[in-house]
């Protein structure tokens, strides 16, 4: 049977989500070693960044002029949806509690939703505003009521940052391929952030620090490059190339949403891995979030121009309606 685009594009956007979740598990070891977050967030997206690199040679097959007109995209998902993102977040962490930030990034969605209902002066669709109440109620029952106590005035702004650039990536994911291959766009966006996030290190920014032994990995020792290899594999190169697949199939809106399902996956695989206990709560919030996923208009995937038309680039973000066929969502 042959998958529809918007089919494709929710297979490759839950296959991120669930990729995404296994993060956490792998990073968790190098932290606890005495790797600096900055460190283990930039070896993360340049060896990824690295690990698409032939297939992103691959896809282009020479065709370096979607490069060039993709040079905004590109510049964005790895100032902004990379290395800023994930700067502000560890930044975040260090002021309120993990709950916390990753409630407020993870607003991503609604800040999609309150972006176009601002510039286009629309009121969303019902079903897009009742997508969002589940969602983002099942969101704080599926993290923790808990995360709702920080009252860092920092903190909670650095996770705001961090939610904006999340908003970025599913943004920029959204919008119409200019003949630029969804992995291309993965690839050269990671390198960009990891060479920032580098950047950010060498010139004393943030603290960079790596600690070549072995770790700890579910109870066992293990060489540092194996969660590492793990984490770049699964966690960011399968992650992110599938997930921009899927938001540009889906729409950055639909797209965005489906991305909650992240926060699930990691529930169930802390509770498979290290035998955490799922509450009632968080199962009915994980029924929440699907409920608002299901209750969000599904959108026509992007339109792909033609190779001979050279369409003008603009840094800044299109946004049409919701509920029309977006640029953003």
């Amino acid at each position: 049977m042959k998958l529809t685009p918007q089919s494709a594009g929710l297979v490759a956007a839950v296959t991120s989500a669930a990729s995404f979740s296994t993060s956490g598990a792998f990073v968790k070891p190098l932290l606890e070693a005495g790797w600096s977050p900055a460190a283990a967030v930039t070896a993360r997206a340049f060896s990824a960044g690295l690990l698409l690199l032939p297939v992103v040679l691959l896809s282009l097959r020479g065709r370096w002029h979607a490069v060039w007109r993709g040079r905004w995209r590109l510049l964005a998902m790895g100032l902004l949806a990379v290395a800023i993102t994930q700067l502000a977040y560890f930044a975040a962490i260090r002021r309120v509690p993990v709950a916390t930030a990753l409630l407020i990034e993870f607003l991503a969605p609604l800040l999609l939703v309150l972006w176009v209902w601002v510039t286009s002066r629309r009121l969303p669709r019902p079903a897009v505003l009742l997508g969002s109440v589940l969602a983002i109620g099942g969101l704080i029952l599926v993290i923790g009521p808990g995360a709702l106590q920080a009252v860092d005035p920092v903190g909670l702004a650095l996770a705001f940052v961090a939610a904006i650039g999340c908003a970025v990536y599913f943004a920029v994911a959204g919008r119409p391929t200019d003949g630029l291959p969804p992995v291309a766009l993965a690839g050269i966006g990671l390198l960009i952030g990891g060479v920032v996030l580098g950047l950010t290190g060498v010139t004393g920014l943030v603290p960079m620090k790596a600690v070549l032994g072995d770790v700890t990995l579910f109870g066992s020792s293990v060489p540092w490059w194996v969660p590492l290899t793990v984490v770049s594999v699964f966690g960011t190169a399968i992650a992110y190339a599938t997930g921009i697949f899927g938001s540009n199939r889906l729409g950055s809106r639909l797209g965005s949403f489906v991305g909650l399902l992240e926060v699930v996956f990691a529930s169930i695989l802390a509770w498979l891995v290290v035998g955490e206990q799922l509450t009632p709560l968080q199962m009915l919030g994980g029924v929440l979030i699907l409920a608002g996923i299901a209750a969000i208009p599904a959108e026509s995937p992007a339109p792909v121009p033609s190779e001979a038309a050279e369409p003008p680039i603009r840094p800044e973000f299109v946004v049409t309606p919701a509920g029309q066929d977006p640029l953003i969502g």
